[in-house]
């Protein structure tokens, strides 16, 4: 843990007992005061938040002081111990007492709870700050005896510096002997490497300009692959659609047939219904009365389709001669204007 860090820590412990301390000190005085003025004369019922001020400014006496003697190592001995519990027991003792009288044991441990926060809060900070001087201090002494070992390093490293350097330049001197040496050897080389490289370097672009070739035939052998195989795909597409639309073409023909042959089958099927329901109205007889409008119509419909006469027809559903043939004369309409035969259901329900 570094200076820094400790330095946070100790400012968190710091604000953290002061709120403590500040909000156990309001508690104290808005619990104490109506007990002070139930006990003290009217007159002087105005003094009554002057003895709970007073405890709680000891409070803060010791609090801080306790501060300053943990940050300076120091220790206050046996009265400052004795001024902390006894201001904390009177706090303790003043905020309960008002529910202590009334035997409200509910009430007591309820006041209880911010004096007893404030003594263990008292006695926790001030552990706190003495935890965090010795702390210090050998973080301190930690840092001192690293400093001078970093000290003693940095000597040592300067006299090996020095020695190093004295080597260095004997050794420089020896090394600028056979070096001068080492040039002549170097030059007669440095000719004979030169006429190596040119013999490598026309080596190495006739190498590379037949690999130039090797790739551009590659590049053509590719390019023609792939139209090749770009028309051969377009071939099996054209062929592909083709087929597709004529099995579309195919599938819609049969599907146009089926369309028909279930059109013709309903025609059919209306036309024997049709055959059947007349056949039907026909053969009821002549009517003993009159029959509804919707049956006589019906009746007069099958018999229209049938070539009955109107007589005939009047027979069957026994309505006048009159009604009957504006019945043949609408039918004849009808079918004048191209509807055909009319539709026995059509002419109306039972």
């Amino acid at each position: 843990m570094n200076a820094v860090q400790v330095r946070s820590a100790e400012r968190a412990l710091s604000v953290g007992t002061w709120l403590i301390v500040c909000g156990a000190m309001l508690y104290s005085i808005l619990t104490v005061t109506p007990l002070m003025s139930a006990h003290t004369p009217d007159e002087w019922a105005w003094t009554a938040p002057i003895l709970p001020l007073v405890v709680d400014a000891a409070v803060v006496i010791v609090v801080k002081l306790d501060d300053v003697l943990a940050r300076l190592g120091g220790h206050g001995g046996r009265w400052p111990v004795v001024l902390r519990w006894m201001t904390g027991l009177m706090t303790l003792a003043l905020n309960t007492a008002d529910s202590a009288l009334k035997k409200d044991l509910v009430g007591v441990a309820v006041h209880a709870v911010a004096p007893l926060l404030l003594i263990v809060t008292a006695e926790t900070s001030l552990a706190y700050r003495r935890a965090i001087a010795a702390a210090v201090t050998a973080l301190e002494t930690e840092q001192e005896a690293g400093r001078e070992r970093r000290e003693q390093a940095a000597r040592e490293r300067a006299e090996r510096a020095r020695t190093e350097a004295r080597e260095e330049r004997e050794h420089s001197a020896v090394m600028a002997r056979e070096q001068r040496e080492h040039e002549a050897a170097l030059a007669r080389e440095h000719s004979e490497r030169e006429e190596r490289a040119r013999r490598e370097e026309r080596a190495a672009r006739e190498q590379a300009e037949a690999a130039e070739r090797e790739s551009r035939e590659r590049r053509e052998r590719e390019r023609e692959q792939r139209e090749q195989a770009r028309e051969h795909a377009v071939r099996e597409a054209a062929e592909r659609r083709a087929q597709e639309a004529a099995e579309q073409g195919e599938r819609e023909r049969r599907e146009r047939e089926r369309e028909q042959q279930r059109q013709a089958r309903e025609q059919v099927e209306r036309q024997e219904r049709a055959e059947q329901e007349r056949a039907t109205l026909l053969a009821r007889g002549p009517a003993e009365t009159r029959l509804e409008e919707g049956l006589a119509r019906r009746i007069v419909a099958a018999a229209f389709a049938s070539d009955l006469s109107v007589r005939a027809a009047v027979e069957l559903c026994g309505w006048s001669v009159g009604w009957v043939s504006a019945r043949y004369s609408e039918h004849r309409t009808a079918g004048d204007d191209g509807h055909g035969q009319p539709h026995l259901i059509a002419v109306g329900g039972r």
